[in-house]
């Protein structure tokens, strides 16, 4: 089965890095986002990867390329340029990065995409955010509800803690340093979708997140798996630093392999 993943946008909220990288090449404890979201996938079963590019995606082929000998100790023949690997490989994915234009849209770089999908269900996922998805049971409710599409819903923490106050009474009675959200439940990506889905889609300029999922919940074709777990997506600075550090104090939950 493959996994879909969106890594062509700007990534304009996270600019101290992306003038220089794509997005999901931005490093977390020393390899890019991209690899952590493949890791996740790939410790349930899902080893082929269609990587939506878009901004400077040939550093993403580049990664990609030197993948292999960035991480073995390598004899190079100079005469023949021969290279030959001394290590077993590092992962046995299958990665195809598709150009999919500069300006193009979440929905549109699908639709670009549809050549390569087949006719069996996907994965798709934004090349920003991690968590400890149950990639297995994600797919096992999809199937189960055999609706066109199923979104993994979350319910991100927030960014400040939390009094408990009434108007009578100035004592605060409790108070919760990281409370999840407001209750509300938003697109944590990881979505499991049919190809019938793609007919929503009618050029570049559409928007996943706006008309194709809209027509997906106005047809009662769009179901919400609920994640109670860790996910965390990496949108500014800020959420970079956070990442880095869950991983540097050995607290990435979303390290599920």
């Amino acid at each position: 089965m493959k996994a879909v993943i969106l890594a062509g946008g700007l990534g304009t909220r996270l600019s101290e890095e992306t003038t220089i990288l794509p997005k999901p090449l931005v490093e977390i404890g020393g390899e890019p986002i991209i690899w952590h979201i493949m890791k996740i996938y790939a410790k349930h079963g899902v080893k082929d990867f269609i990587i939506c590019c878009g901004y400077k995606g040939h550093l993403l082929k580049k990664f990609f390329e030197d993948f292999r000998i960035r991480g073995s100790s390598v004899t190079i023949d100079l005469g023949t340029s021969e290279v030959s690997y001394l290590d077993a490989p590092q992962e046995d994915w299958r990665v195809t990065l598709a150009d999919t234009g500069l300006e193009t849209m979440t929905g549109g770089r699908l639709a670009r995409i549809r050549h390569l999908l087949g006719n069996e269900p996907f994965f798709m996922t934004y090349g920003d955010g991690v968590g400890d998805i149950d990639v297995t049971a994600l797919l096992a409710f999809h199937k189960e509800h055999g609706k066109a599409a199923t979104v993994t819903a979350v319910q991100p923490t927030g960014r400040f803690g939390a009094m408990f106050l009434t108007e009578a009474d100035p004592m605060v009675r409790t108070f919760n340093e990281k409370p999840t959200g407001d209750g509300t439940w938003i697109n944590g990506g990881f979505f499991v979708l049919d190809p019938s889905v793609l007919d929503l889609i009618e050029d570049d300029e559409v928007m996943w997140e706006r008309g194709p999922m809209r027509d997906l919940t106005r047809d009662e074709q769009l179901v919400a798996y609920r994640h109670y777990g860790f996910w965390h997506p990496m949108d500014t600075l800020r959420d970079k630093i956070v990442l880095n550090e869950m991983w540097e104090n050995k607290a990435a939950q979303w390290k599920i392999w």
